[in-house]
């Protein structure tokens, strides 16, 4: 008779022997991935000191992870116990395992003066960057011998998709390729030292997880009957299409570039001297601010064609310059620039530029610095901003949209897509990702804007066909 409680998969297998500091683990629906964490984290649980943390966003989103967790531990170690009112199991050998929740940024403080050897998010694209980060913090041992690293699994999408896949590079190297960072820290006599960190992203999928197919060959069906978002992220683990994005019509098609059809991301090029060009700018301190100059055409297409974007390479974080070094480094942009010096051009900017209570407003300081840059109030309503994106967007019949962007503007590519829709409001984008691209231009169309129009979708599978077994392509008009 077999003793054995449980067993890996293969690919959870992959995922528990990764050494590096940081392991993502998943992509897809149904990868295991709960459970690779819930053994993850007792690997080191006969270590009297020893303390883990699993995350999820709030508590009660924890229940099913602690339903499991009932199921498993007091197999594995028995005398184990779980107190519910400190969400915590303690085993024999008193090491502990916390499930924690962080519903709201400010909640992270609560851990403030904690240590964990091992922290882990399940669902880590439901968390923000400066969430996981400020938990980073927290990963340090509670006494000798133990080893201290991060652990996440998730699906794409939620307001952390952006970062998550950003961090891990997932669309820059291959699966399973480690990411190394080169950290130089001064000590206490000033002398530098190089440090490292790795991280790595292990994917998984369904079709990783032979024991549910056995349980329940249809899970993949149901998957696959799902709308085309969200089973391109759940069953087959695509980041670039997933349930709550936004802007779904968004394409970048390197193939498409030069004749640019089915593609909102283009080739560089010369404009016509006789297009106007508006400037527009979000403005930013600790966040990025952004600013895109925009070229439009006899048909009131928008090219977006010069990124200026204030990020210090960290997600979401900004570089913290003063207005009058902005309006600096925009001018000489202006200047240097082949498609933007010696034209005249209008800015539109954040109308929150304009609010002055105590001393001068930005866009003030940015008037009266050396380079007398002028702005005008954009017009802030938000759906309507977000719907003139949309009518942007559409392609016409011949793959034609409305808006084009040129390739070099690579935080308006890597962040648009990643938006995502607010839970509270749920015809908004979600503030809390990063959307200073997005609001910017937002602004330059509604400065703008075009009317309502049809919006052709490329090679749809049509709807009796949910498992692409046909491979039929279809035109599908979104009206």
């Amino acid at each position: 008779m077999s003793n054995v409680i449980w067993n890996p998969q293969p690919r959870q297998k992959a995922f528990l022997e990764r050494s590096e500091y940081e392991v993502l683990y998943g992509g897809a629906a149904g990868g295991g991935k709960s459970d690779a964490l819930l053994m993850d984290v007792i690997r080191q649980i006969k270590t009297p000191h020893y303390k883990a943390i699993i995350f999820r966003k709030t508590y009660p989103q924890l229940a099913e992870l602690i339903d499991r967790s009932q199921g498993l531990y007091p197999q594995i170690y028995p005398g184990c116990v779980y107190n519910s009112t400190a969400h915590c199991w303690t085993f024999p050998s008193k090491a502990k395992v916390y499930f924690g929740s962080m519903p709201h940024e400010s909640s992270k403080h609560q851990y403030a003066g904690r240590q964990f050897d091992v922290i882990a998010f399940d669902e880590t694209t439901h968390f923000l960057h400066s969430e996981y980060m400020f938990m980073m913090s927290r990963n340090r041992p509670a006494g000798p011998g133990t080893d201290c690293y991060m652990r996440g699994a998730t699906n794409p999408g939620s307001v952390g998709h952006n970062w998550v896949k950003q961090r891990f590079k997932i669309d820059e190297t291959p699966p399973m390729t480690t990411i190394w960072d080169c950290l130089e820290v001064k000590d206490s006599n000033g002398k530098v030292q190089k440090m490292w960190r790795d991280r790595v992203f292990v994917p998984a999928t369904v079709f990783d997880n032979q024991e549910l197919l056995k349980n329940n060959p249809s899970y993949v069906a149901s998957l696959a009957m799902m709308p085309q978002a969200q089973r391109d992220a759940l069953l087959y683990g695509s980041w670039n299409s997933f349930e709550g994005q936004v802007f779904t019509e968004f394409s970048d098609d390197p193939n498409h570039y030069e004749d640019r059809t089915w593609t909102h991301v283009i080739e560089n090029f010369r404009i016509p001297s006789y297009w106007k060009v508006i400037r527009v700018m979000d403005w930013g301190y600790s966040k990025p601010f952004a600013v895109y100059w925009m070229a439009i055409d006899e048909e009131q297409r928008k090219y977006i064609i010069r990124e200026y974007y204030g990020t210090n390479g960290t997600p979401n974080v900004g570089l913290k310059m003063n207005p009058a070094e902005v309006a600096a480094k925009i001018c000489e942009i202006e200047a240097e620039d082949d498609n933007l010096k010696h034209r005249k051009i209008l800015g539109v900017a954040d109308p929150a530029v304009f609010a002055c209570d105590d001393g001068q407003s930005i866009a003030e300081m940015m008037e009266k610095s050396p380079f007398f840059l002028n702005w005008n109030p954009g017009d802030h309503p938000r759906i309507p901003g977000k719907m003139q994106w949309h009518y942007h967007l559409g392609f016409d019949e011949n793959g034609i949209p409305m808006i084009y962007i040129f390739r070099t503007c690579r935080n308006l590519i890597r962040t648009l897509p990643s938006l995502v829709y607010d839970e509270s409001n749920v015809e908004d984008v979600d503030s809390d990702t990063e959307d200073h691209a997005y609001d910017a231009i937002r602004y330059g169309l509604m400065w703008s804007r075009i009317s309502a129009r049809q919006n052709v979708k490329k090679e749809l599978i049509t709807r009796d066909d949910p498992l692409n077994m046909h491979k039929k392509k279809v035109y599908i008009i979104n009206r």
